[in-house]
């Protein structure tokens, strides 16, 4: 076994997790306070500052915190900063934080998770242990091991406490947003999208349901030559200890040092929208956790997908709708795109149609990609400042629309690729490639 090294102690008993909350809450309930005060008494332009300037200390009071805490909190945390559609945009950026790689927590904490878990000493169950995570995440970490007869693993170890403390978490997050005026939707609207996010994190939390969907993805993707899904091994896993074979792969920040040729970083681009796009349309079941971390690329062009916690099993008929969305924004049918936002839910049903300028931007900034079969460089792409140069119509038809929560999982998973082409440098034409699903 390798030479232990301290690290930070994770805060796992459900007390001191409330406590921890608790004290978020209060602070950004105070600030917010604070600030509607002082608003009372200046003009538009001092208050806009000032709230901006709240937000940011706000922001930063919730990420220091979710990223000590982990868990759900840090998770719900990494999909906001995805939406980005619900937030200010102060805690939008400060949330982007929480993507990196979380600090490991101490190896005894791990150590004695296994062995709890899986019935006896590490030096028993493993050939040998690496004691230096791999990976650190919002709900466990992953170490490298070995196996008799002499194969290497993965074993992804999910920290004390998180699942015992999901829903608590959770409900004290939302009272911070509410408290802190961060949250401006309807009622209806926050309880669906919180209760969306809890059965996806019930899930996550759920090992034995990872391995099902690991299972289930490999035999889906059984013929695609460039995807590899690892295999579970059974008897080192449980519901909270999972053990996969290790895959070999470059992750994203390796690539520029292993000079991959641009035309191999294409057709990874390639590979990974044909993944996505038949999970979505023909699959109907995606991988909901797009973090770069949970990818590796072989310099053939091969895709490795390493984690399958978050995953969502879609309706026929969402799919049905987000497939004749994109068909009517490639068209400019307008009325059609309408109708099929109100089927997917992202549209509030009895109010006016917005428009079709409005649709037409929208439609402009996020089909920019797939004009007839131009080359598009996701390397200087800049979508995401055009989307958010026109926050101001979309806040104006705020009341419009509701969080899509049937699709929720659709849109966080093509916004995360977006980012890792985006990281890749893919440079390439991808409508042909569309129009093959659109058929």
């Amino acid at each position: 076994m390798a030479t232990r090294r301290p690290n930070k102690k994770a805060v796992t008993s459900r007390s001191g997790r409330f406590m921890k909350l608790a004290g978020m809450t209060a602070t950004v309930a105070s600030r917010y306070a604070s600030q509607k005060v002082q608003n009372v008494f200046s003009n538009e332009d001092k208050s806009k500052a000032r709230s901006s300037k709240t937000y940011e200390k706000m922001a930063d009071d919730i990420v220091d915190t979710l990223g000590e805490l982990k868990g759900a909190v840090m998770k719900i945390g990494q999909i906001a900063s995805q939406t980005q559609d619900f937030l200010p945009k102060e805690f939008s950026d400060a949330l982007q934080k929480l993507q990196k790689e979380a600090p490991p927590v101490e190896f005894s904490v791990i150590r004695s998770q296994v062995e709890q878990e899986l019935g006896d000493t590490l030096e028993n169950l493993f050939v040998s242990f690496d004691e230096k995570p791999y990976a650190a995440a919002s709900i466990g970490q992953v170490h490298r091991a070995v196996i008799k007869p002499d194969v290497e693993v993965v074993v992804k170890v999910q920290y004390p406490g998180v699942d015992r403390s999901c829903d608590s978490d959770l409900k004290q997050l939302r009272l911070t947003l509410k408290l802190g005026g961060l949250i401006k939707m309807p009622k209806a609207s926050v309880d669906a999208l919180f209760e969306e996010i809890k059965a996806r994190l019930h899930e996550e939390l759920d090992y034995d349901q990872e391995a099902r969907n690991l299972r289930r993805f490999k035999k889906f993707h059984q013929r695609d030559s460039f995807i590899i899904v690892p295999k579970v091994i059974n008897q080192h896993s449980t519901r909270r200890v999972l053990t996969l074979e290790y895959v070999a792969g470059d992750h994203v920040h390796e690539l520029n040092a292993k000079e991959y040729p641009q035309e191999i970083i294409n057709k990874i681009g390639h590979n990974l929208f044909s993944m996505l796009a038949n999970q979505l349309f023909i699959f109907k079941q995606i991988h909901g956790d797009p973090h770069p971390g949970n990818f590796a690329f072989r310099p053939d062009g091969t895709v490795i997908i390493y984690d399958f916690g978050c995953v969502k099993v879609l309706k026929p008929e969402i799919v049905e709708a987000y497939r004749d969305a994109i068909i009517a924004s490639i068209e400019e049918n307008y009325p059609a795109v309408d109708d099929a936002m109100l089927r997917l839910g992202a549209r509030v049903a009895g109010k006016d149609y917005p428009g079709s300028a409005y649709y037409e931007i929208w439609r402009n900034i996020f089909f920019e990609p797939f004009f007839e079969d131009e080359i598009y460089n996701f390397d200087t792409a800049d979508l995401h400042i055009q989307a958010a140069k026109e926050m101001p119509l979309f806040f104006k038809y705020l009341s419009h629309f509701k969080p899509p929560v049937d699709s929720l999982y659709i849109d966080r998973m093509i916004s995360g690729h977006y980012w890792i082409m985006k990281s890749l440098g893919v440079r390439a034409g991808f409508r042909k490639d569309l129009d093959v699903f659109l058929s």
